[in-house]
């Protein structure tokens, strides 16, 4: 599975505007800083919803694309048809791991969001990877939003899941809590 054709839609111009909007402040005329991209981020004030990033996963199982179909917030996804009158294939003989291409936009709030959940230790390895590999291709765009991105335990500070992965225990988890949090 690879990740192809990421685009970045909108500005953080239109972040920034966006924000200065809210606090009564009329717009500007320059890009925002990396510290204060990072800031909105972190702080996930309502504008970060203006950046969008497009992406299409290619040879992705079947099984691992319903995985992230189920995050409906803030995201679209498109993928491409088992149909048996649309492929010629009968789409009952094809296995759970058939290889389809999954087309997805997102709004960052929707990135931070569904990275919570699919980074986490608990999230089938699979589809732990193909989001990892999503994030590897985001983070060359947009680094500061690559940065938000990280697994419930580090959101949080702690393991809420039924059965931990373990991560919380160990000097790993402190240092990249640490990182995550620095701005």
């Amino acid at each position: 599975m690879k990740v192809e054709n990421l685009k970045i839609i909108g500005s953080w111009r239109d972040v920034k505007d966006a924000a200065r909007t809210t606090v009564g402040l009329i717009p500007g005329d320059s890009d925002p800083p990396s510290y204060w991209k990072k800031r909105m981020l972190l702080a996930e004030h309502s504008p970060i919803r203006m950046l969008m990033v497009s992406w299409i996963w290619v040879d992705l199982p079947s099984w691992v694309s319903v995985h992230m179909v189920r995050h409906k917030i803030g995201i679209e996804h498109f993928v491409s048809t088992q149909r048996t009158d649309r492929t010629g294939v009968n789409r009952g003989e094809l296995p759970q791991g058939a290889l389809v291409r999954h087309k997805c936009i997102a709004n960052a709030q929707a990135i931070i969001t569904i990275s919570r959940k699919r980074l986490c230790g608990q999230a089938a390895f699979l589809t732990q990877m193909a989001w990892a590999e999503f994030l590897i291709s985001l983070n060359k765009k947009e680094p500061e939003l690559y940065e938000a991105c990280v697994p419930e335990c580090f959101y949080r500070g702690f393991c809420p899941e039924f059965k931990s992965c373990g991560r919380g225990g160990v000097d790993f988890f402190k240092e990249n809590l640490e990182r995550y949090r620095k701005v």
